[in-house]
């Protein structure tokens, strides 16, 4: 064992910690549930079970400045999402989740804490606000499996969007006061005026340093290549000169650092959005398996049964009455109530600043410290496994899931794309249309269409993407590379047989240019239909239309009028199920049936034969 430990160098546990992280991720990709479960088990099973791996004979003193480094951007990438403006278009329950909710599920796990740990009330106080904390990174990847209704999943997606900037702000503050306190010798007056030069500090360092690289990037001090660099060397920097002007001032400057920028009027952070979220997959992968390692699981397997008591009061009392509290006068029945109460998995933040301020408290002479981030795994663990476990049951239970995926997911926000979405709208088909550019987002949303400007592939639009109720895609795009590229993306969230492309031109002749047709969706349309020539139709004047077949008149019929001057490309079944055209789906539309289909401007409808000239209800059927 000696030897094979002396075979272990840092640059293999590295790569090793980077291996076990992908293959972690992949796993949680794989089976849509959320990653942290796969790597705090991982650092388990490395660390305190088989002691392959000690986090703290590996890193020494480095530890602990890696681990203030890697929490201060995981805050700041946070924070980054937090915009004033969103609270406004939330809701009044999600407001009152992440504002009195947030205060109810502190008090109430704080209490709890108190009394059947018997952790100091210091220590009791920061558990509760570190367990406040929910997440994206837990709550998405449960909500694709959970299919719930699109409220439920509305209120649960944003609250955990908001709560994470939020929850984290209050675990700092909570943790700032406790340092005060330690560091007062003279009491609670001392204790007082240390806590508001911590707050006072933190916040004019954040304030500084989010209003400078605002100032940068609004007057293009910094090119935009350099931006990203940029903004991380300033939160490095911010986060230092705050813990040096005041004592562990610095997780507070950088969270409101990344609250200033996201609502400096005028900035486009989106690239440094984009890039921080990669940088804190990459950071918390590797620092939660760190993380993991170090639990003492004697210390916490010791607790027995208030541990486990402590984990249904959150399951069962501080959760429900959050949520009752929060949702009392809103439209939200009891049904819905109780699953939102139901679900409430701790998350990524949670578990990062628990074991920061689990390693400061230590060296500040708390001995019950590292209970506070064993318990805080435990409950995040606990949480995750239970709730991935039961919450579909309990969905299907109290009926509040959506009734099948009939809805469309349309990527392109184009012409073409835009005529076929009014038509789906106005046959009620459930409709999301996604497009990166600004002016064809703006008169989708002029026809009523629901849209979403960002790019599909991105982790923030990918994480905050609501599929509920959409079962079918369509990827209408100029650029067939996109195309492919989207539907391989997509392949996770719908069955192959449900994505559909337009065709586009091929680059050239040589096969070795060409992409794979199993990298492809289902195409869309009659062979010879591309996507160019979709669009020259649509600028001609051609129209999509919608018309429903009867026993009188049938799709056979309807092919022998419409001519070489109508095209179908997709059709509704009497169930409301979204059918599409294509020669490797072959279709046979029967009565009741409603097609979809594009009409030239040069062709004139028979009279008097179909009620087509507009997009039809489906209660409305074409004569004979």
């Amino acid at each position: 064992m000696a030897d094979f430990q002396h075979l272990i160098t840092p640059a293999l546990t590295f790569s090793g910690v980077a291996l076990i992280s992908l293959v972690c991720q992949l796993g949680a990709w794989r089976l849509r549930l959320p990653a942290i479960l796969f790597l705090l088990l991982a650092g388990i099973l490395l660390g305190p079970i088989a002691g392959l791996l000690s986090p703290d004979e590996f890193l020494g003193d480095l530890l602990f400045p890696l681990v203030s480094l890697c929490v201060a951007l995981i805050l700041f990438e946070g924070s980054l999402t937090l915009k004033f403006e969103q609270l406004k278009e939330t809701g009044t329950v999600v407001r009152r989740l992440v504002t009195l909710g947030a205060l109810v599920t502190w008090g109430v796990i704080s209490v709890a804490c108190y009394w059947l740990i018997g952790l100091d009330p210091a220590l009791s106080a920061l558990f509760g606000a570190l367990v406040v904390v929910t997440g994206p990174t837990v709550i998405v990847p449960m909500l694709r499996t959970l299919r719930a209704t699109q409220r439920i999943s509305q209120v649960l997606r944003w609250e955990g969007i908001l709560i994470d900037p939020i929850g984290a702000l209050l675990a700092v503050l909570v943790y700032e006061w406790i340092a005060a306190q330690t560091a007062g010798d003279n009491g609670f007056t001392a204790g007082l005026l240390i806590f508001a030069k911590v707050v006072c500090y933190g916040t004019v360092a954040g304030v500084a340093g989010g209003a400078l690289m605002a100032t940068a990037m609004r007057r293009r001090w910094i090119p935009e290549y350099l931006e990203v660099l940029a903004s991380l060397t300033l939160v490095l920097v911010t986060f230092t000169l705050a813990n040096e002007l005041a004592h562990e001032s610095g997780l507070l400057a950088v969270t409101v650092m990344g609250i200033w920028l996201a609502n400096a009027r005028g900035v486009d952070i989106e690239e440094i959005l984009v890039f921080k979220e990669h940088l804190s997959v990459l950071l918390i992968s590797g620092l939660f398996i760190l993380l993991a390692a170090r639990l003492d699981l004697g210390a916490l397997l010791a607790l027995g049964w208030p541990a486990l008591v402590l984990l249904l009061v959150i399951q069962f009392v501080a959760r429900p009455l959050a949520v009752w509290v929060s949702s009392l006068g809103s439209e939200l029945n009891w049904r819905e109530r109780a699953l939102i109460a139901w679900i409430g998995p701790r998350g990524i933040v949670a578990a990062a600043v628990s074991a920061l301020f689990a390693l400061r408290l230590e060296q500040a002479g708390y001995e019950d410290a590292a209970l506070v981030s064993a318990l805080t795994f435990a409950v995040i663990i606990g949480t995750v496994v239970f709730q991935s476990a039961t919450a579909r049951t309990v969905a299907r239970l109290l009926r509040v899931t959506e009734p099948e995926r009939r809805g469309v997911l349309m990527i392109g926000a184009n012409a073409v794309a835009r005529g076929l979405g009014e038509v789906l709208q106005k046959l009620d088909v459930p409709l999301l249309v996604v497009d990166t550019h600004w002016e064809s987002i703006s008169q989708a949303r002029m026809k009523g269409l629901r849209t979403l400007r960002g790019n599909p592939l991105s982790t923030q639009v990918d994480s905050n993407l609501d599929l509920t109720g959409l079962g079918t895609l369509l990827t209408i795009t100029p650029e067939r590379e996109r195309n492919a590229l989207l539907n391989q993306h997509f392949r996770r969230d719908f069955a192959a047989h449900r994505i559909f492309t337009v065709r586009n031109e091929r680059s050239g002749t040589n096969e070795r240019m060409q992409i794979s047709a199993n990298h492809e969706g289902v195409p869309i349309g009659p062979e010879g239909m591309t996507f160019s020539k979709l669009s020259s139709l649509v600028s001609q004047g051609a129209r999509f239309k919608a018309t429903t077949l009867t026993e009188g008149f049938s799709f056979t019929q309807w092919q022998q009028e419409a001519g070489k001057g109508r095209t179908a490309l997709l059709a509704l079944t009497p169930e409301r199920r979204v059918r599409v055209f294509s020669p490797e789906q072959p279709l046979q539309p029967e009565a009741d049936w409603t097609l979809i289909y594009l009409e030239t401007a040069t062709e004139q409808p028979a009279p008097k034969r179909e009620a087509d000239s507009d997009p039809v209800l489906p209660d409305q059927a074409a004569q004979s």
